[in-house]
C-alpha cells in the first residue's frame, strides 16, 4: 500500500522527454566536454587559487561562457585567501653512492632552492613535542627526511573500478536509526572518499586532509588543531636549525604515483619553512635503506618556487543564463575550479568544472527558453575548506552561523554539483531530503539505459553543496563511478587529462543538463528542508602559523 500511495507522486512529475532526447543528442553527438577538459588541463593546469595558472584558467573560462552566450559572466571576489604559489622547475637526483633520477614535485607554500643545491640526506622523525630536543643541532646542512619510509605491498586489485551494482543497492538503505542523524549533523555515505566535514565545516575530500609532508604520523597529536600546531612548530624548527631541504613520501602511493599536496602556509605573515618536496615512496625507502646501511648518500635538489601576494583576495566564475516569466528565480550548478598543484587538475576537478561548462552549453545550443534564470558557478578555494563556495553563499543567502535568510535565499531553486573525478552518475544523494525522491525519481528515469538510477537518502561530504545545505538550500551532489579517484588520481602528480574517461564527462553533462532544464522549467521551487538553527563558530585556539591545508 505504501508503494502504491508513492506512485501518484512519481507520476505527477512532468518530464518533457523532447527536451531529454534532444540534450542526449547534443551531450552525446557534438560533445565540447573533452576540449574544456583540454584547456583547463594541459594549457592552463594546474589551478592553485591564486596561482597564475589559477587566473589564467579563470580567464579562459570567462570568454569561453560569453562565446556561449551566457550573461553577466564575472569574476566575483572573494576573501581574504591569502598569497598564491606556483612552481616552474624541479629535479632531484640522488648522486651518491650511485645515480639516479628522483621522482617527484614541490609541496605548496614552500620556497625554492635558490639554485641548485647538494646535501647529505638524514632521517629526523618528528612526531612530538620531544622529538624537538631529540634532533636540536644535529640537522644543520642536511636534507632532512621528514617521515618512517612506507611500505608499498604489492597490488592486487585494479586501480579503477566502476560501482557493483550491490554497491549501489547498499548506497540506497538508509543508515541505521539511532546510530548517524539521517535528516541533519555530519553528512554520512561512502562516497568515493568517504564521509568528510559536516555542513560549514572544513572539506575533507576524498582521501583525508591535504597533507603536509605526510602529515604529522600516526601516534602523533590527534586534533586538527594539535596537527596545524606540531606542523607549524616543526616547519620553524627545521629553518631554524638551518635544514636545506624536506623530502618525505606523500601521504599515500606507490609505483611513481605520488599523493601530496601543501607543506607551508598562504598566510603572508607565517615564516616559510625550508624548501620541501614528496618523491615517490620506493625513491624514499632506497635512500632510508642506505642510510641504515651506514653507506653515504648525497643528493642533489633544484627548485624554482614562487610566491604570489600582489592580491590577497580570490574570486569565484559566475555567469548566467537569464529567465523568463520567473527570472527573479535561480537554479545553480558549479563545480571547484581549484586544483592541486602535483598534476593538472583533471579529474580534481576539472572534470566538474568542464562537465558544468558543457551543460550549459547545451542548454544555450539548444536554445530552450529557461523560466528561471540559470547560473554557473565555478569556486575557488575548496581546496582548503570550500572557502569560495561558502563565501559566495555567506554573501548570496544566509551566515550559517547566525541564519538571518536575504531575500535571495528564498529565490534559490535548488543547487547541482560535480566533484568526485571522472566516474559517470549513477545517481544522486538526497542529503535527507526525502521529499525529493519521486522528483528525482522521474527526472533520472529517461537516463536508465545510461547507469543512471540510484537514489541515497544519505549526506555525503567534502564538497562545495555543503555550503548551499548548510543554510537550508536545496544542495545535491551525485553519486559517481569511483574510477580511479581514491587510488592514482586524487591530489597526485597522476592527476592529468589521460586518466579522464570522455563517455563519463558526456553522460554527466547530459544528465547535469537535464536536471537543470526542468528545475528551471518546473512550476513549483523545489523542496527544502526546515532552516537549520544557527551555528556559532566555536572558539579558536590561539592562532598558529598555518600550513595551508
Amino acid at each position: 500500500m505504501a508503494v502504491l500511495a508513492l506512485w501518484p507522486l512519481a507520476a505527477q512529475e512532468k518530464v518533457d522527454l523532447p527536451a531529454v532526447h534532444r540534450i542526449k543528442q547534443e551531450a552525446l553527438e557534438s560533445s565540447k566536454v573533452m576540449e574544456h577538459m583540454f584547456y583547463l588541463t594541459d594549457v592552463h593546469g594546474p589551478r592553485l587559487t591564486n596561482s597564475p595558472g589559477y587566473r589564467a584558467a579563470a580567464d579562459w573560462t570567462v570568454k569561453r561562457l560569453q562565446e556561449y552566450g551566457l550573461t553577466n559572466v564575472r569574476l566575483e571576489k572573494w576573501g581574504p585567501f591569502g598569497r598564491g604559489w606556483s612552481y616552474s622547475k624541479f629535479a632531484a637526483h640522488m648522486i651518491e653512492p650511485g645515480y639516479s633520477s628522483l621522482i617527484g614535485f614541490p609541496l605548496a607554500w614552500t620556497p625554492g632552492t635558490n639554485g641548485v643545491l647538494t646535501g647529505e640526506p638524514v632521517l629526523a622523525v618528528i612526531r612530538t613535542e620531544a622529538d624537538f630536543q631529540r634532533f636540536k643541532g644535529k640537522l644543520k646542512d642536511k636534507i632532512v627526511l621528514i617521515d618512517q619510509p612506507r611500505e608499498t605491498p604489492m597490488q592486487m586489485a585494479a586501480a579503477g573500478r566502476r560501482y557493483s551494482e550491490r554497491e549501489l543497492e547498499d548506497l540506497e538503505v538508509a543508515p541505521e536509526p539511532g546510530r548517524r542523524p539521517l535528516f541533519g549533523g555530519p553528512p554520512q555515505g561512502p562516497g568515493p572518499g568517504g564521509p568528510a566535514a559536516g555542513p560549514g565545516g572544513p572539506a575533507a575530500g576524498p582521501g583525508g586532509p591535504a597533507a603536509g609532508p605526510g602529515g604529522p604520523p600516526a601516534g602523533g597529536p590527534r586534533s586538527p588543531n594539535e596537527a596545524r600546531r606540531l606542523t607549524a612548530r616543526r616547519n620553524q624548527f627545521l629553518k631554524e636549525e638551518g635544514v636545506l631541504a624536506v623530502l618525505s613520501p606523500g601521504f599515500r602511493g606507490d609505483g611513481g604515483t605520488i599523493f601530496a599536496a601543501a607543506g607551508g602556509s598562504r598566510e603572508v605573515k607565517d615564516p616559510d619553512p625550508p624548501p620541501m618536496a614528496a618523491i615517490t615512496p620506493e625513491h624514499y625507502n632506497r635512500i632510508v635503506r642506505l642510510l641504515e646501511k651506514k653507506i653515504p648518500v648525497r643528493l642533489e635538489l633544484e627548485i624554482q618556487a614562487q610566491f604570489h601576494a600582489d592580491n590577497l583576495d580570490s574570486f569565484n566564475i559566475v555567469g548566467e543564463i537569464p529567465g523568463g516569466r520567473k527570472k527573479d528565480e535561480l537554479v545553480m550548478l558549479g563545480a571547484h575550479f581549484d586544483s592541486w598543484h602535483g598534476g593538472t587538475g583533471a579529474t580534481d576537478n576539472a572534470a566538474g568544472s568542464a562537465t558544468m561548462i558543457e551543460a550549459v552549453r547545451i542548454l544555450k545550443a539548444l536554445d530552450f527558453k529557461l523560466d528561471r534564470t540559470v547560473r554557473i558557478a565555478l569556486w575557488g578555494g575548496e581546496e582548503q575548506g570550500l572557502l569560495g563556495s561558502r563565501a559566495y553563499v555567506k554573501e548570496h543567502f544566509a551566515d550559517p552561523e547566525k541564519m538571518v535568510p536575504t531575500s535571495e535565499h528564498s529565490r534559490l531553486a535548488g543547487y547541482f554539483n560535480y566533484d568526485n573525478g571522472t566516474g559517470k552518475i549513477r545517481g544522486i544523494y538526497l542529503q535527507g531530503n526525502d521529499m525529493m525522491r519521486p522528483i528525482f525519481e522521474a527526472w533520472l528515469a529517461p537516463f536508465k539505459d545510461m547507469g543512471a538510477t540510484h537514489i541515497s537518502i544519505r549526506n555525503t561530504g567534502g564538497t562545495d553543496h555543503l555550503s548551499f545545505d548548510a543554510v537550508g538550500l536545496p544542495g545535491f551532489q551525485f553519486i559517481q563511478d569511483p574510477a580511479e579517484y581514491g587510488s592514482r588520481t586524487h591530489h597526485s602528480n597522476m592527476d592529468v587529462y589521460d586518466h579522464i574517461q570522455p563517455g563519463d564527462l558526456m553522460q554527466a553533462s547530459a544528465i547535469t543538463a537535464s536536471f537543470v532544464y526542468h528545475t528551471a522549467a518546473r512550476e513549483d521551487m523545489l523542496p527544502r528542508k526546515p532552516l537549520p538553527k544557527p551555528r556559532p563558530r566555536a572558539p579558536e585556539a590561539p592562532k598558529e602559523a598555518s600550513t595551508g591545508q
